[in-house]
């Protein structure tokens, strides 16, 4: 079974780098079936081409691309969500997760 993506866009991927290696660890403890990349926000349209996401992320950094995200991506049925800076700055893994969670199982209504 292939794993669906979920993608963090931020502005230039180095500290999402680490918030995805935080939320991989989480995945892989629970086994679940899910890969979490992150790239550049300028990417954005190139990678959900290639691969549709069940959910896209935006740091903190790019929260000012919320909109623009959603209107771009919302459409293809892909949930959209920024990081709470809190669970950022925290590099808060499991927390990022949870929220990850229940945005994909929203949008499943």
């Amino acid at each position: 079974m292939s794993k669906k993506q979920i993608y963090l866009f931020c502005d230039a991927g180095m500290s999402t780098s680490i918030m995805v290696n935080k939320m991989m660890e989480i995945v892989d403890k629970h086994n679940m079936p899910l890969q979490i990349t992150a790239f550049p926000v300028a990417r954005s349209q190139e990678v959900v081409e290639k691969e549709k996401p069940v959910a896209i992320l935006l740091g903190p950094q790019v929260k000012f691309l919320l909109e623009k995200t959603k209107e771009q991506f919302a459409p293809q049925g892909i949930p959209v969500a920024v990081i709470a800076p809190e669970i950022y700055g925290m590099m808060d893994g499991e927390k990022a997760m949870k929220e990850v969670l229940k945005l994909i199982k929203q949008n499943k209504k």
